[in-house]
């Protein structure tokens, strides 16, 4: 399946895409909850019951005619991965880990699959990071790789914009990861059985169509399941945890000079199987300095 949030009429709810129409699971089984995090901690049941609501005779809306929204619009955790494919290490001159290097992007910088993304006031060095991310499905621990498919809920596309002055002036980069709005998610949460082999999946971003970043989930250092073992015997991972795993080479900060997104530019990130987001770079508002 492919689950959506989206907004229609004022009202934000989850859906299942069928083609280029959303059925309206609010409307299908009103019975569940009306984000995906509590449907995803309702069990397999709640998915089944959205999977009937597909294949049944249940309203639907066209796309076109709703908002998509971030698949999880309120995770408890947004976490993410530096440093895990091997051309990107190299492009930093750094040595390759040998453990994940996993960092906090705090949830607040959740954004939609084709919302706006701010340029901070605070900084022009604003960087794409094209990235293939999951989410989990079920509250586990100490989950071993061979077990870990059973965890994920599905599949979707991340660009874990970074402000890269702010990322260097701290030992971790949770401040220039986490600014409002460079958390863009979506399209959609494209689920396991849907999917097939997360582990090759062709990946491609571009800044106003000229191609930045391009290569294959293949070549991540520590895959999906890697990571979910290693994070699941530090903390407890709950259902609607997002997990961003890592960004292949042609970022703007190796660029000579530098190739950081500008104001008015477009940045779209693209993966098989799962779409593609899209957001222009604006400039942050006015309005956002709030007591």
């Amino acid at each position: 399946m492919k689950l959506a949030t989206f907004t229609h009429e004022n009202r934000t709810r989850v859906g299942v895409v069928v083609g280029d129409e959303v059925v309206d699971v609010s409307v299908a089984a009103p019975e569940l909850p009306r984000a995906m995090e509590g449907i995803l901690a309702a069990g397999p049941g709640a998915l089944e019951r959205m999977r009937a609501a597909a294949h049944g005779g249940s309203p639907r809306l066209a796309l076109a005619q709703v908002k998509l929204e971030a698949p999880c619009t309120q995770p408890r955790k947004f976490l993410a991965i530096g440093l895990n494919y091997a051309d990107h290490i190299a492009e930093t001159g750094r040595p390759a880990p040998e453990f994940p290097v996993f960092f906090n992007k705090q949830n607040s910088c959740v954004n939609g699959p084709y919302d706006p993304i701010w340029m901070p006031r605070v900084s022009d060095k604003l960087d794409y990071e094209g990235e293939l991310a999951f989410v989990i499905g079920t509250r586990c621990r100490h989950v071993p790789k061979a077990r870990a498919h059973e965890v994920i809920a599905g599949y979707l596309i991340c660009n874990d914009v970074s402000v890269r002055d702010w990322q260097q002036r701290a030992p971790t980069m949770t401040l220039g990861k986490s600014f409002d709005t460079h958390g863009p998610l979506g399209p959609f949460l494209v689920t396991p059985d849907e999917l097939g082999d997360p582990h090759g999946l062709e990946l491609e971003t571009t800044i106003d169509g000229e191609r930045r970043q391009k290569s294959n989930t293949k070549n991540l250092v520590f895959d999906c399941y890697d990571q979910v073992e290693t994070l699941s015997t530090a903390f407890t991972l709950e259902p609607g945890d997002v997990i961003s795993t890592g960004t292949c080479g042609g970022v703007g900060v190796a660029m000579n000079p530098r190739g950081y997104m500008k104001v008015g530019q477009v940045v779209r990130v693209t993966i098989s199987g799962l779409g593609t987001i899209e957001n222009r770079v604006i400039a942050e508002p006015a309005d956002t300095a709030k007591p």
